[in-house]
């Protein structure tokens, strides 16, 4: 029996929840522990991933064709780094302060596994419109992913939300804020805490299903 090709809507949602590469596959977790003390790093890493991953698979898609395999790689490489120097020349003259946080893990972007990843699993076998759909759905995810682990980290560790620069909003006092969260060790505690809790969710969902 064929097996049925997924839909534009299906490819696109798959990187929210199913495969979610921060919380299912563990994809780029360097950028993922490191650029989320504060929500604005982590919409700004996310603004990027999404632009280099949509991009290189759109690309990925429409050389597959002309590629020979053994070179395959280095090209994918070429490509992303690419994509790559245009978002940092592009953040350092618009955003200066926001690059200057997001500093060398923005250039990481380069070796993020997630993007040279799909470009391998599923831009060099599908089209530009499917390869798009992925890179923006698995991009979306990613994004919502660090964010999610940026928002409690910079909530309860420092008691406060930046929106945007030095416009904040403060939250908690701080005689309750737990400051160990915005530490590196305070990625690892949220990280692990989110990722227990949507494995508890999807473990009682299949025992759910299973009894009806």
């Amino acid at each position: 029996m064929a097996r049925k090709e997924k839909t534009i809507k299906e490819i696109f949602t798959n990187g929210f929840f199913k495969q979610n590469p921060i919380f299912v596959q563990f994809l780029g977790m360097c950028p993922t522990l490191a650029v989320t003390k504060s929500v604005e790093s982590a919409l700004g890493m996310g603004a990027g991933v999404v632009f280099v991953l949509v991009m290189s698979n759109i690309a990925v898609s429409l050389i597959r064709n002309y590629v020979p395999k053994e070179v395959r790689i280095p090209i994918y490489i070429v490509i992303i780094a690419s994509l790559v120097t245009v978002l940092e020349m592009f953040m350092k003259a618009y955003v200066p302060d926001l690059a200057a946080s997001l500093g060398t893990f923005l250039s990481l972007i380069v070796v993020n596994c997630l993007i040279l990843g799909r470009a391998e699993a599923f831009a060099s076998k599908n089209g530009p419109l499917k390869s798009a759909a992925d890179g923006l759905g698995m991009a979306l995810g990613f994004t919502g992913g660090i964010v999610l682990i940026a928002f409690f980290r910079e909530l309860l560790g420092a008691g406060s939300l930046t929106l945007w620069g030095d416009i904040g909003i403060n939250l908690i006092p701080e005689q309750y804020q737990i400051s160990i969260l915005v530490q590196a060790s305070g990625a690892f505690l949220v990280f692990g805490i989110l990722v227990a809790q949507i494995n508890k969710i999807k473990i009682s969902k299949e025992q759910r299903n299973e009894v009806i």
